[in-house]
């Protein structure tokens, strides 16, 4: 029984709620993305390049294999794929720098010290003479 106790306490912790939310979330953001990619993207630069469709160019290497269908490799679709990760990438690249500028940034404190020209030891900043070394500031 104590191990079913210690999964369940490991299970409830706030880091692995976290996670799982954020993977669920991840996975329905993904699949906008991934939308956004194939059906308003995609097709804008399929025409730029001449109405080409990468996911149709391939390679033959035989004309017939050991299940005698033809050997291809589908570079094409290797090469949808990286596109579709690198504009996801700068998507979510996008993102995340629209996030960070919305933070409320937090002002610099206001020092309350400064060092003595002289000891270098740190004094209160509306002191006019150092007290440790007594030097005029």
């Amino acid at each position: 029984m104590g191990m079913i106790k210690e999964f369940k306490e490991f299970a409830m912790k706030g880091n692995v709620m976290d996670m799982a939310v954020g993977i669920i979330i991840g996975a329905g953001f993904g699949k906008i993305v991934s939308s956004l990619v194939n059906d308003i993207i995609m097709p804008p630069i399929g025409l730029l390049m001449g109405n080409v469709d990468f996911s149709e160019l391939s390679y033959e290497i035989a004309a017939e294999g050991a299940d005698g269908e033809p050997v291809v490799i589908k570079y094409g679709q290797f090469v949808n794929t990286v596109l579709d990760f690198v504009i996801i990438a700068f998507v979510i690249f996008l993102f995340i720098k629209q996030m960070n500028r919305l933070k409320s940034k937090e002002p610099d404190p206001t020092p309350t010290e400064k060092k003595c020209p002289k000891c270098l030891l740190l004094v209160p900043i509306e002191a006019s003479r150092c007290g440790h070394c007594t030097s005029e500031i």
